[in-house]
């Protein structure tokens, strides 16, 4: 594989020995920035109130299935008493805050800087935008302030968003909030592969492990499923 200057660059700089004042000095705006945008993060969200995180790809263009029914999911999230959550950028995270203002819901955009695709989309209330150039710093703040993740179908990015919750849920290092993956036909290769590799091939995953996500169609079954499991809650942050 020919790498680009860019990112051979980068791989050449990882190699380089650094003196201590270097180490000392990067490494501490490092921590310094980190720490603005977990305090910027917490300061913006605290009064949030119950949110449904939707993700996807940013790639799906409107005229997409998943697109629509993405819209369809978020307005009906915000009838039923939720605000929506997104990674702010275009896709079906676009469409997830289109359907949030459709419904004058509150609509949030988790932003991320990155030299391509990602641009900040015009349905997001201007009090509810935010801008991150750590990506572990924005999944934080997407599992801190959503009582539920809707998945819709999308690339590596939302792979990592559904593993990050799922493993959370399993290591018990956070509640057993809902999960759902829109689109039995998008997520059934992945599916049958962790059933029979996973789970009964090597063993590596418990059977309980198969109910830490659902999988549905529709915008009502997806809907139905977080207002079912959040009927007996009170309804609060995660951590």
């Amino acid at each position: 594989m020919e790498l680009n200057i860019e990112d051979e660059s980068r791989i050449k700089q990882a190699f380089r020995d650094r003196n201590w004042n270097e180490i000392k000095s990067d490494d501490s705006w490092a921590i310094f920035k980190v720490m603005s945008e977990f305090v910027h993060g917490f300061e913006k969200l605290a009064k949030i109130g119950p949110c449904v995180t939707i993700f996807g790809s940013a790639r799906t263009k409107p005229e997409n299935k998943y697109y629509q029914s993405a819209v369809e999911i978020a307005a009906k999230l915000v009838r039923h008493g939720y605000g929506v959550i997104t990674g702010g950028g275009p896709g079906i995270m676009e469409a997830g805050n289109k359907g949030a203002r459709s419904e004058k819901g509150k609509s949030v955009g988790l932003n991320i800087e990155l030299p391509f695709e990602q641009f900040h989309n015009p349905y997001i209330d201007s009090d509810k935008f935010i801008t991150f150039d750590f990506f572990f710093v924005r999944k934080t703040m997407f599992v801190k302030y959503s009582q539920g993740f809707v998945v819709m179908p999308g690339g590596f990015g939302t792979l990592d968003e559904l593993f990050e919750a799922i493993t959370l849920i399993q290591t018990k290092k956070i509640g057993k909030f809902p999960i759902i993956l829109v689109g039995t036909e998008y997520w059934k290769g992945l599916i049958d592969w962790i059933k029979a590799v996973m789970l009964e091939g090597e063993k590596n995953i418990s059977p309980e492990d198969m109910e830490l996500f659902h999988v549905v169609d529709t915008a009502k079954e997806a809907v139905a499923i977080i207002d079912d499991f959040y009927s007996k809650y009170l309804l609060q942050p995660n951590f």
